[in-house]
């Protein structure tokens, strides 16, 4: 496996996006998944804004498939330039709760997921019919909804532990299901990965969230795992369901 940074232009004039990204050991063109972070925490310790975020457990994971992974940092995170402004209140006391404020972070992060796209489509190393999008926490929301909101863009979509509003915030009963929501349109199929003992979301408020998503005609499978937010770290948990699921996407080509 081989890492590269590098840095594409966001759609803002002033701003680039880091992206570090991990290759098979064979030429491509290369399936390929986009696998976006989560958020910092409670948002208020700004140190964590400037740390890359690429866990060499989904780099191996997928390389060992054959897969490349791109890791894209959203603006103002990890090397990134551009402020970082994800629903952040104005107080600088973190992430506010308001409904409004956090539908606009999400919607930035949306903008920036666009671009990573738009790279996407200039690659010659990358299989354009077999993309996948993919991330954990914040990442794992943009993930599903983002795949509804762009359809015939990815194949399939992972979801480690998604959410954008944490059980300390009473709106994230408002906005979790409603952002989910947003990629049932997607009509492929996703496949959810949540931890049981999740100090961000209680379980039965995943479930529901799914539930909304399968209501609005969105296609998944949920899986509950005995683990809390860093079930991502814990492949033994996961790496089944991950297998199966991506050997459905190959026989679907």
């Amino acid at each position: 496996m081989k890492l590269e940074q590098f840095f594409i232009p966001s759609n803002q004039a002033d701003a680039r996006l880091e992206i570090v990204a991990a290759k098979p050991q064979h030429e491509g063109p290369n399936p390929t998944i986009v696998f976006n972070h989560g958020s910092t925490g409670r948002g208020h310790n700004k140190a964590l804004y400037s740390r890359s975020v690429s866990p060499r457990v989904v780099a191996d994971y997928f390389t060992a498939r054959g897969w490349m992974v791109l890791f894209p940092q959203r603006r103002g995170r990890g090397k990134s330039s551009g402020d970082y402004g994800e629903g952040l209140a104005s107080d600088g006391s973190g992430y506010s709760c308001d409904v409004e404020i956090a539908i606009a972070g999400f919607e930035r992060a949306v903008d920036d997921v666009d671009a990573v796209v738009r790279h996407l489509r200039e690659r010659s190393d990358v299989d354009q019919d077999r993309l996948v999008i993919g991330g954990v926490s914040r990442g794992g929301i943009l993930s599903i909804a983002y795949a509804g909101m762009r359809p015939d863009t990815f194949r399939g979509a992972i979801n480690f532990n998604g959410g954008w509003l944490g059980r300390g915030c009473p709106n994230h009963e408002i906005v979790n299901p409603s952002l989910f929501e947003r990629g049932s349109p997607a009509g492929i199929p996703t496949l959810w990965l949540h931890g049981i003992h999740d100090q961000y979301y209680r379980i039965e408020h995943c479930r529901g969230n799914f539930e909304r998503f399968l209501s609005a005609g969105g296609q998944g499978k949920f899986v509950a795992a005995s683990m809390g937010h860093a079930l991502m770290f814990k492949p033994a948990l996961w790496k089944h369901y991950l297998d199966d699921y991506m050997d459905g996407i190959a026989v679907s080509q």
